[in-house]
């Protein structure tokens, strides 16, 4: 009976025993695991670079190519308007009517000048040619001759003068038909019929051309530069237009010009864009968005769309160091191509970024490489 106890005794305590032995281990070992950091596991790519036309958005804004005040060149009342606000008028059109009235009697005391003056001198041309006659045959004396001459020859130069006193009056009574010089869109009628104008009144209206038409934008000067890599700096590229709704343009401009200095304030340089505008949809003024193609390919940085991310501060990616860190990198983005953005700026060639496994990553930790892809975004 005692030998049974002493066994049972021994029993529970090798069983106590062996409970607390694996208790302390497997505490021991949970220790263990929780020290020993838990790597998240992406599979990783190579930033390629790929031959594309390159594209550049840019906020624009239309002009018109010709923008004309028009103005009276005389005194006088306005006492005809021919046209109504926002009429497309051709260059010559008469816009306005100043009385004619006083400028007409200018041009016809002008005009009997004229006649009279002239009058006289073919009067004083038959004297000449008698006397001329007449002092070879010794009837009358040189001096009588001269004074003919004299008088035939003022009365040419009054002639002269009148004429040109009749060509300034004529002048000014065409400037009581205002025309328009351009063909173009009537703005607003600044002053109406009845008052009383001079060229010191200012701004009757003001015409806007409208076909062609501008449209100017500003380009980052790097995005500029790497444009005037592969081609001349004068080249003429193609432009797409935008409207505010994010309907796009039926007709294709030409950039046929830039600026000759570099906004130091913004760092971009102005470009200018030519566009048909035979459907007068483009108005002066209106603020549109651009798209400037390169017309031959350029190198640039592409990564896949599924790997780039976008937060309040912009698009990012997650690019690892030496040491495997997944360091949080802002790029730029400068269009599509295919699956891929172009990178505008924040990555290079080379760069190793994170393909998957991107929602478990935590910005500035350590990532475990479990593949790697080759030629990503090709």
């Amino acid at each position: 009976m005692k030998k049974n106890v002493i066994i049972i005794f021994a029993v529970v305590f090798i069983a106590i025993a062996f409970r607390l032995i694996f208790s302390e281990y497997g505490q021991i070992m949970q220790g263990l695991f929780k020290r020993k950091p838990h790597l998240t596991e992406v599979t990783i790519g190579e930033v390629q670079e790929a031959n594309v036309v390159k594209q550049i958005d840019a906020p624009g804004r239309i002009l018109s190519e010709y923008r004309v005040d028009v103005m009276a060149r005389i005194d006088g009342y306005l006492t005809k308007e021919y046209f109504k606000e926002g009429d497309f008028v051709k260059k010559g059109q008469v816009l306005f009517q100043i009385e004619p009235q006083e400028w007409l009697y200018d041009v016809q005391k002008a005009k009997a000048n004229v006649a009279n003056t002239r009058a006289q001198m073919i009067y004083a041309e038959k004297q000449l040619k008698r006397a001329a006659i007449l002092v070879q045959k010794g009837y009358i004396a040189k001096a009588e001759y001269d004074q003919l001459l004299s008088n035939r020859d003022a009365l040419k130069g009054q002639l002269e003068m009148y004429q040109a006193t009749l060509r300034d009056a004529q002048r000014n009574y065409g400037y009581t038909q205002v025309r328009s010089p351009v063909d173009g869109e009537v703005g607003m009628i600044n002053v109406t019929v009845g008052n009383y104008v001079n060229d010191s009144a200012g701004t009757l209206t003001t015409i806007y051309s409208n076909d062609p038409i501008y449209v100017t934008f500003p380009i980052d000067s790097k995005e500029y530069l790497t444009l005037t890599k592969t081609e001349p700096a004068d080249a003429k590229r193609k432009v797409d237009l935008f409207f505010p709704t994010g309907e796009k343009y039926a007709f294709q401009g030409i950039q046929d010009f830039h600026d000759n200095n570099i906004d130091q304030t913004t760092g971009t340089i102005t470009l200018r864009a030519t566009f048909s505008n035979k459907e007068g949809r483009l108005i002066n003024g209106e603020y549109v968005k651009v798209i400037v193609y390169s017309n031959k390919p350029v190198t640039v940085p592409i990564v896949p769309q599924t790997t780039v991310m976008e937060n309040p501060q912009g698009k990012y990616v997650y690019k690892l160091d030496d040491k495997n860190v997944a360091q949080m990198t802002y790029i730029k983005t400068a269009g599509q191509y295919k699956d891929n953005w172009i990178v505008g700026s924040g990555l290079k060639k080379g760069d190793k970024i994170i393909i998957s496994g991107l929602q478990k990553v935590i910005p500035d930790t350590q990532v475990k490489v479990v593949e790697k892809e080759i030629g990503n975004g090709k």
